[in-house]
C-alpha cells in the first residue's frame, strides 16, 4: 500500500481549459491544495502536472478543478468484487483501491457486491485496480482489457461530437429567432415565438456558460465563462421583461424592444467558435499523433523451442528475440542478432535514405523495415524506447512557456475584471449621458463589450505556435526540449562546434601506421593501452590490430586529454599526442615527425607510440568531414552566424578541417573543461550562444550555452543535457531549427498583435464609441461572431506554420 511519503509527478487529463487565464485560474487553486508539491497547468497537452506527496493527493485536485467548473478526463466504471463476506471486507476493498495512484474516487456496496470507481485513465487502468484489489485478499471481475480499456482520445472524442450536436441545435434553434427579430417584428405573436425558440439555446445547449460562470465566482474568479453568461443572461432576462411588462415602457414613452436574438445567436456563435477552435486545436497536435501511431499493437516473438507466437507491444520484454518480416514497423529498441535490411528511419530522424541494418547493429521502436527479414534482441520496451522518448520530449516541450508567454499571463490574469469593469463604466455612461434610451442603450452596449472581448485569444496566441513549432521540428528530426530554446534560438549570433561526431562522422580509423626501423615488435602492447583506453580514437587503433596478439601490461593510466601510459616489464610506454611526448623529455627521430607533418597537412590526427626515451611510431587516423557539413556552414554563415570549431586535435589538423570545411575561427588542443570557458568568453563579448556537441566530454560546455543542440547518435548525457536534439546527427538540421525559430516567433508576434489589436478597437466599438460621431451602435450578434472567430483566427494562423518551408 502506497505511504504518504510516496512522491511522483502526475499528470491530470483537463477539459474546457481553453486559455492561459484558465490554467492560472487552476493553478492557483492547485497551489491551495496541501500534498501538492509544485504544479503547472500545461495549456497544450490540456493537462495539469503536480508532484504529489500520498496518493490521496490526487482526489482531492481533481476535485479542485471539477469545483472550478472545468472537467477532467475520467473514467467511471463498475465492476463486482469477488471474495468479500462482510461489511468490513467491503470497506477494505475500498479503502485498498482508493490508495491505488490515479484513482479519484472509489465506493465497494457490500449489498450489490460491486464496486463503483472513477479513474484517471492515464494513470491507471481495471488491471491495476484489480491487483490493488487482489493484494487485500479479494479479486475484481475485470473484461478483456482490450474492450475495456478506454482512451483520452476516445473522451475527446465524445466531448467533440457532444459539442458538435450542441452547436448544430443552437444554429438551428437560433435561425428562427433572428429571422423574427430582423425581419418580422410586426408579425402576431413575434416576441412569445421568438422566447420559445431562444429559451433552450440560452438555459439548454448554453447551460454549462452559467454552470461554470457560478463557480468561478464562488471561488472569487473570473473568466471567459463569466462574460459569456453576464451578457447572454442580461440580454434574455432583459427580454424576458420587456416582453411581459410591456406597459412598464410604454407609460415611459418607450418601445418595449426584446433582445433574444442578441442571446441566442452570440451562444450559437460562441458555440460554433469553440467547435471550430477544438477541431484546429487537435490539428495542431497532430505530430504526437503520428508518432503514437508510429508503434504497432502486437509483435512475432521467438521462443526458445524456436517457433513464433504473436503477442501484445505490452507482454514485450527486454531480451525477448523478435521476428521483422519485409514491410513492419519495428516495435521496441533492439539490435540486430541475425540477417540483415534496409530500414526507413526517416519518421524519427527526418532523413529520407533507408539505413541498412546488419549483425550487432541497433534498430528503434517505430521506423519501418524495407524488404530484407531480420531477427533482433530487445533492449528498450515500453518507455524506455527512443520513440517514447520523443514522444515524451515533444510532449513536455508543448507544455512548456515561452519567455513572453509570462508578459501574457500578467494581462489574462486581469483581463476579465476589467473588461467586466469597462462594460459596467460603458452602462453608467449611457445612463448619464444617453437621454431617454440611456438604460436600454447602456445595457445593450454592456452586453455588446461583454461578448465581444475575448481573453482566449491572448491565451491562445503563444501556446498554439509553439505546439505546432515543436510539432513540425519533431517531423523533420529536430527534438525540441522546451518552448524558451524555440524562442531564444532566432537570436543565435554564434555557434560552437566540436569536431569529432559533430562535423566529422565520429567513425575514426587508422589510415597509416609507420615503425621507427621498421620495428613492430611492440604492438601488442600498443594494443593493450588503446584497449583500456576509453578515448574514441583508441577504438580506431584497436580496429585496425586487430588479430594482433596481446601483450601483458601493468599500471595503466590514462592522462586526461594527453593520451595514456602502461609498463610492460621494467619499462614505460606511451600512447598520445605530442604534447604528451615533449613533457616526458621523449625524442623523436626526424623520418618520423617528416611522416607526421605529410599526415596533419592531410587532416588527419596524428598519435604517438613511445617508450620513455624514444618514439617507436606514429599512427594517422582520419575521421571523415560528414557530406553535408559543409553545406550546412555555408548557410549558417551566409545567415550572419559566426562559427567557431573546438577541437582536441592538433594545431594542423584543426586548421586543414577548418579549411576544407570554410570555418574562420577555430581552437585547437582544446581540453574538455576549457569548451565551457570559451563559451563563456563569448557571453560576456555580448553574443548569443549555440553549442553543437555529441560527447560526454561536451556536456559542460552544453550546460553552459544559451541554445545547447546534441547531435542524437552521440552519448545519452549529451543529449540529456541538450535542449535541442538532431536524431540524424545532420549539420544542416541547424540553420532549418533557426528557421523555424523564426518563424515560430514570427506567428507568435502576429498572433498577439491580432489578439490585442482586436481587443483594442473591438471593445471600445463595442461601448458605443462612435455613436456620438456616426450614431454607429455595434449588435450583440456581430460581436459574438467576431468574438468567436479570433480565437479560431489566433489558432488558424498559428497552423499555417505546418506549411512554411
Amino acid at each position: 500500500m502506497a505511504t504518504n511519503n510516496y512522491k511522483e509527478t502526475i499528470y491530470i487529463p483537463l477539459e474546457d481549459v481553453e486559455s492561459e487565464h484558465c490554467a492560472l485560474i487552476v493553478e492557483k487553486e492547485l497551489a491551495l491544495i496541501k500534498g501538492i508539491e509544485s504544479h503547472n497547468v500545461e495549456l497544450n497537452n490540456r493537462r495539469a502536472a503536480i508532484t504529489v506527496k500520498g496518493t490521496e493527493v490526487v482526489a482531492a485536485a481533481v476535485k479542485a478543478v471539477k469545483d472550478l467548473g472545468y472537467g477532467v478526463s475520467t473514467i467511471t466504471k463498475t465492476f463486482p468484487v469477488l471474495g468479500m463476506t462482510c461489511a468490513s471486507c467491503a470497506s477494505s476493498a475500498e479503502s485498498m483501491v482508493k490508495y491505488e495512484q490515479g484513482v479519484v474516487n472509489a465506493s465497494v456496496n457490500f449489498a450489490t457486491g460491486n464496486l463503483t470507481v472513477e479513474y484517471l485513465p492515464n494513470i491507471t487502468d481495471a488491471t491495476k485496480i484489480q491487483k490493488a484489489v487482489q493484494a487485500g485478499g479479494y479479486d475484481l471481475l475485470v473484461e478483456d482489457e482490450a474492450t475495456q480499456q478506454e482512451t483520452l482520445e476516445s473522451i475527446h472524442a465524445a466531448k467533440f461530437r457532444t459539442l458538435k450536436t450542441k452547436t448544430m441545435w443552437a444554429v438551428i434553434l437560433s435561425l428562427p429567432v433572428v429571422a423574427i427579430g430582423m425581419f418580422f417584428m410586426d408579425m402576431p405573436y413575434a416576441n412569445p415565438i421568438m422566447w420559445f425558440f431562444a429559451t433552450p439555446v440560452v438555459l439548454w445547449l448554453g447551460k454549462d456558460f452559467f454552470i461554470n460562470a457560478w463557480k468561478q465566482a464562488k471561488h472569487g474568479s473570473a473568466n471567459m465563462d463569466t462574460l459569456v453568461a453576464l451578457s447572454t443572461g442580461i440580454a434574455y432576462i432583459f427580454s424576458v421583461f420587456n416582453m411581459l411588462f410591456a406597459n412598464f415602457w410604454h407609460q415611459r414613452g418607450l418601445h418595449a424592444h426584446v433582445y433574444f436574438e442578441a442571446a441566442a445567436v452570440v451562444i450559437a456563435f460562441i458555440l460554433l467558435g469553440k467547435l471550430l477552435e477544438e477541431k484546429a486545436k487537435g490539428n495542431t497536435s497532430s505530430a504526437i499523433k503520428k508518432l503514437m501511431g508510429l508503434q504497432p499493437k502486437t509483435v512475432m516473438v521467438i521462443q526458445a523451442d524456436g517457433s513464433e507466437r504473436q503477442v501484445a507491444i505490452a507482454a514485450v520484454n527486454v531480451g525477448d528475440i523478435i521476428q521483422v518480416k519485409p514491410g513492419e514497423k519495428i516495435a521496441v529498441d533492439g539490435t540486430v542478432i541475425s540477417g540483415d535490411s534496409y530500414v526507413d528511419e526517416s519518421m524519427l530522424s527526418g532523413e529520407p535514405v533507408p539505413v541498412l541494418k546488419k549483425e550487432n547493429e541497433k534498430v528503434f521502436a517505430g521506423t519501418i523495415n524495407q524488404k530484407g527479414s531480420f531477427q533482433f534482441s530487445a533492449v528498450k520496451v515500453g518507455k524506455e524506447t527512443m520513440l517514447a522518448q520523443i514522444i515524451k520530449m515533444v510532449q513536455d516541450a508543448q507544455g512548456s512557456k515561452a519567455p513572453v508567454q509570462k508578459m501574457v499571463d500578467k494581462i489574462a490574469g486581469v483581463f476579465v475584471p476589467i473588461v467586466i469593469g469597462i462594460a459596467l463604466f460603458t452602462f453608467a455612461m449611457w445612463l448619464t449621458l444617453g437621454g431617454n434610451n440611456g438604460l436600454v442603450q447602456g445595457l445593450l452596449a454592456a452586453v455588446t463589450v461583454l461578448v465581444i472581448a475575448c481573453p482566449c485569444a491572448l491565451g491562445l496566441a503563444t501556446p498554439t505556435a509553439i505546439m505546432v513549432g515543436v510539432g513540425k521540428g519533431a517531423e523533420h528530426g529536430i527534438l525540441i526540449k522546451d518552448a524558451e530554446s524555440l524562442e531564444l534560438a532566432k537570436r543565435v549570433n554564434a555557434i560552437v562546434l566540436d569536431k569529432t561526431g559533430t562535423i566529422t562522422e565520429g567513425r575514426p580509423r587508422v589510415t597509416g601506421i609507420q615503425w621507427l626501423n621498421d620495428d613492430d615488435a611492440t604492438n601488442g602492447i600498443l594494443l593493450n593501452i588503446e584497449k583500456q583506453s576509453e578515448h574514441p580514437l583508441a577504438e580506431a587503433v584497436v580496429n585496425h590490430l586487430e588479430g594482433v596478439s596481446v601483450t601483458p601490461i601493468a599500471a595503466f593510466d590514462s592522462i586526461t586529454g594527453k593520451g595514456a601510459k602502461a609498463n610492460y616489464g621494467p619499462e614505460t610506454y606511451y600512447v598520445g599526442n605530442k604534447k604528451l611526448l615533449m613533457e616526458n623529455g621523449i625524442s623523436v627521430a626526424a623520418g618520423l615527425q617528416r611522416q607526421a607533418d605529410q599526415w596533419s597537412g592531410e587532416s588527419k590526427t596524428v598519435i604517438w607510440f613511445a617508450n620513455s626515451t624514444n618514439t617507436l611510431a606514429v599512427i594517422a587516423i582520419s575521421d571523415k568531414i560528414k557530406e553535408t557539413s559543409v553545406l550546412a556552414i555555408q548557410e549558417m554563415q551566409a545567415m550572419g552566424i559566426e562559427l567557431y570549431m573546438l577541437t582536441g586535435d592538433n594545431e594542423s589538423t584543426a586548421k586543414a578541417i577548418a579549411e576544407q570545411t570554410g570555418i574562420k575561427h577555430y581552437k585547437a588542443e582544446v581540453m574538455p573543461q576549457h569548451k565551457a570557458d570559451f563559451v563563456k568568453e563569448l557571453q560576456q563579448q555580448g553574443k548569443v550562444v549555440a553549442m553543437v556537441g555529441d560527447g560526454i566530454n561536451d556536456s559542460t560546455a552544453l550546460a553552459t550555452a544559451d541554445v545547447s543542440i546534441a547531435m542524437g547518435k552521440g552519448s545519452d548525457i549529451a543529449m540529456d543535457v541538450a535542449k535541442m536534439t538532431i536524431i540524424s546527427s545532420d549539420l544542416t538540421k541547424i540553420p532549418q531549427a533557426i528557421r523555424l525559430s523564426k518563424q515560430t516567433v514570427t506567428t507568435i508576434k502576429q498572433n498577439l498583435f491580432w489578439a490585442f489589436i482586436y481587443n483594442v478597437i473591438g471593445i471600445p466599438l463595442a461601448a458605443g464609441i462612435l455613436f456620438p460621431i456616426n450614431g454607429f451602435l455595434l449588435n450583440p450578434m456581430i460581436a459574438g461572431a467576431a468574438m468567436a472567430l479570433s480565437s479560431v483566427s489566433v489558432v488558424s494562423n498559428s497552423l499555417r506554420l505546418k506549411w512554411k518551408k
